[in-house]
């Protein structure tokens, strides 16, 4: 997991796993690693002088023996289950979510096997006029702006631009039904919103947006040296004709 944080950007999934597997530690063994300074604090505590009696007692040889005895045999079999999901690990054609033994012990977890160059986006804009312009919605993290760089976001996890993502992986805005009123609120300039997204276009001015859509982008990594993406046109997202205003948004969504 470690190797994962340092290697990539999009880490919360690999802290999310560190976090719990370290209840599974043994308590003796977390206190000869920690800071004394720790100590301290944890012993001034009612709630943790049960952790001060484990530095203390010592276990007797029969319980020593019988722990490290299911401690070897459990690592032993987990070691021989997990051969084929190493291998799978090293394979150019990954099985993700998959298992290796017919109990299922072994598992091969992950969201993504491989990282390709290219990602396909969704780039929300609006207008006050049908004609256009068209203003574009830059969000914190996801790509919008060809000119911009990846920002360095580890540990932290922006839901807003990974469900934007999302969405455009899994088809039609049927199977994300969340955007007809993130879509709204943005119409409506709603505050706790707007401030979700890195900018509002329409800050400052006194109108607002009466249009909104929905276009996807094909991005690649740019040759250029004065951007960071090239991006194309793949199509219309929401809707796939004519345009679309609050109140088709409302409609939509007490239908």
């Amino acid at each position: 997991q470690l190797i994962l944080i340092l290697s990539g950007n999009l880490s919360f999934l690999n802290w999310l796993t560190i976090v719990p597997s370290i209840f599974c530690l043994d308590d003796r063994f977390l206190l000869r690693r920690i800071p004394r300074f720790f100590h301290r604090i944890a012993f001034g505590t009612k709630a943790a002088a049960f952790v001060k009696n484990l530095e203390t007692s010592p276990f007797s040889p029969r319980s020593t023996f019988v722990r490290r005895t299911v401690s070897m045999t459990f690592f032993a079999l987990m070691a021989k289950l997990n051969v084929n999901v190493v291998r799978n690990l090293l394979s150019r054609r990954q099985l993700m979510n998959a298992s290796f033994d017919p109990l299922r012990l072994a598992n091969s977890y992950g969201a993504f096997g491989v990282v390709s160059e290219e990602r396909h986006e969704l780039i929300i804009s609006s207008a006050q006029d049908v004609t256009g312009p068209w203003r574009e919605y830059e969000f914190k993290i996801k790509p919008g702006n060809v000119a911009r760089t990846p920002r360095f976001i580890s540990p932290y996890h922006h839901r807003l631009d990974w469900q934007m993502w999302i969405s455009s992986q899994i088809g039609g805005i049927e199977r994300s039904p969340w955007m007809y009123s993130f879509l709204l609120k943005l119409l409506k300039q709603e505050e706790d919103v707007v401030s979700l997204l890195a900018s509002d276009p329409w800050s400052g001015d006194k109108i607002g947006p009466k249009y909104i859509q929905v276009e996807k982008f094909r991005y690649k990594f740019a040759k250029s040296p004065d951007r960071y993406w090239e991006r194309e046109k793949t199509g219309r997202y929401f809707p796939r004709q004519g345009i679309v205003t609050a109140d088709m948004l409302a409609s939509l969504i007490n239908d």
